[in-house]
């Protein structure tokens, strides 16, 4: 015989359903997405991880994954996009002006 709980986790379990609701929209996720990179690069700090290497980890993993996604001539073209950006200064936080 059939425990009642099985039967009551199998009514609100079904791998096809669907569930709505709203989710954030694409600024609101890489604020998310942000903090909790920013948090976890703090905590292997904390673990005396060198942050050259969380860098470079970090570096990678991103490129594995859009590569993944994307390709890698989408990825190669847009890496060589990222020279300009770097010396532009978008990935400078603590800009002083000279």
């Amino acid at each position: 015989m059939a425990d009642s709980r099985d039967t009551a986790a199998d009514d609100l379990l079904h791998e096809d359903e669907e569930f709505e609701f709203p989710l954030p929209d694409d600024d609101e996720q890489r604020r998310i997405a942000l903090q909790i990179f920013l948090d976890a690069w703090d905590d292997a700090l904390a673990e005396g991880v060198n942050p050259d290497v969380l860098a470079s980890t970090a570096i990678f993993a991103a490129f594995s994954d859009m590569v993944e996604t994307y390709g890698e001539e989408a990825v190669g073209e847009m890496a060589e996009g990222m020279k300009a950006r770097v010396q532009q200064g978008e990935f400078t936080l603590n800009q002083t002006r000279h």
